[in-house]
């Protein structure tokens, strides 16, 4: 099969749906059922597989750019997809992919990857500049993909329900962790610790964006209940991108920091990010909605224990291997972060059954069936 991968979202920040399009790319390239594979970026192919940058660049600063403007917006959904349509058109007999919701027009068979009903469901927490743009876009990515790739089984049925398409047209393919996200000795952690004024095991860590959907505002709440002296033995450690409506959520972390138990790193680079996952005392994450929730995996894969909350598509990916709860309920939150750090026997039990649960998910298996579904639209 010859297949065109969007790789856009392969760039500074690299964020969980870069990250899964890098991973899936790397396999499909391997995999000797794909017999050519195209990286497509922009309006152009790109010769191979770019890295991304840990730092930011021209074209990430143009784009927050344009994002800022309503009329810029408007004016790039307008012109880009002509503008794609016009490089994809001598590759009709290729299956375009489109692993981050959009797909052109482009006169071949097509799949999108739907990593969450956000733009729809979750509306005030997206930019309102870039609301319209997400809902228009996405409605009519939904009418050209002849079938749908999920994270999840939640949001599978999510998206059945809400574009009435048939279920049998869409297909949860879990997403893995890396392999660079692995239990890792003291020794090896303390250089890049260090750098960071950090110990292994002295911290707990959240990762993901700043946002109001990642419910941050309710760890530090549940985080700040704990006893002085377990908060400053383990400080709650927050690193992630800066994203929409964040600044309350930055102005109580200031506070917090001032207090001595919270630190914010910022965006932290892709080749230190395994080493604060295995360095951390426990990951906690009580997001209010994720698509799939990949840093739960990446902490379990890391061997640290997990707090989460049971929203959404969180029960699949932690399993029975995290202790888990409403993602409001303050009281629950603050006793299993508690737990998290004291309670020896529960942590070993723990960090033993998340390594199990995540050596479940592949990068591997989440290319085979992929794979399967291109199969599928290319058969039908």
């Amino acid at each position: 099969m010859k297949v065109i991968l969007s790789i856009e979202s392969v760039r500074f920040p690299l964020t969980g749906i870069g990250r899964y399009t890098y991973e899936l790319a790397r396999a499909l390239q391997d995999n000797p059922e794909v017999e050519s594979i195209k990286f497509f970026s922009g309006v152009r192919y790109l010769p191979s597989l770019p890295v991304a940058n840990d730092q930011s660049s021209t074209a990430h600063g143009l784009k927050r750019m344009v994002q800022k403007s309503a009329f810029l917006i408007e004016l790039y959904r307008v012109l880009m997809p002509s503008l794609r349509a016009q490089s994809l058109r001598k590759d009709h007999d290729h299956l375009y992919h489109g692993p981050n919701f959009f797909i052109p027009p482009f006169s071949g068979r097509s799949v999108a990857t739907f990593h969450d009903l956000s733009p729809f469901s979750w509306e005030q927490c997206h930019d309102p500049k870039r609301i319209r743009y997400l809902q228009k876009e996405l409605r009519k990515t939904l009418d050209r993909a002849n079938c749908l790739i999920t994270d999840s089984e939640f949001v599978r049925r999510e998206l059945a329900v809400f574009s009435g398409r048939p279920i049998e047209d869409i297909h949860a393919v879990p997403l893995a962790s890396s392999d660079h996200f692995r239990p890792r000795p003291a020794g090896e952690l303390l250089p890049t610790l260090a750098r960071y004024g950090l110990r292994p095991g002295g911290y707990s860590l959240y990762v993901g964006t700043i946002e109001p959907r990642k419910n941050i505002d309710t760890l530090l709440d549940a985080y700040g209940r704990l006893p002085m002296a377990l908060r400053q033995c383990w400080p709650l450690i927050l690193s992630g991108y800066k994203g929409w409506r964040s600044e309350s959520i930055h102005q109580r972390i200031e506070t917090a920091q001032r207090e001595g138990w919270v630190r914010y790193l910022g965006f932290a680079v892709s080749e230190d990010l395994p080493l604060l996952y295995a360095g951390a005392r426990l990951f906690a994450f009580p997001s209010l909605y994720e698509g799939f929730g990949l840093p739960v995996l990446e902490a379990m894969s890391s061997g640290v224990p997990v707090v989460c909350s049971n929203s959404s598509s969180l029960p699949e990916v932690a399993g029975e291997a995290a202790l888990v709860c409403e993602p409001r309920d303050v009281d629950s939150l603050t006793a299993h972060l508690c737990r998290a750090l004291e309670d020896e026997t529960w942590r070993c039990t723990a960090i033993e059954a998340g390594l199990r649960h995540a050596a479940t998910f592949s990068w591997e298996r989440c290319a085979r069936q992929t794979i399967d579904v291109y199969q599928k639209v290319l058969n039908s």
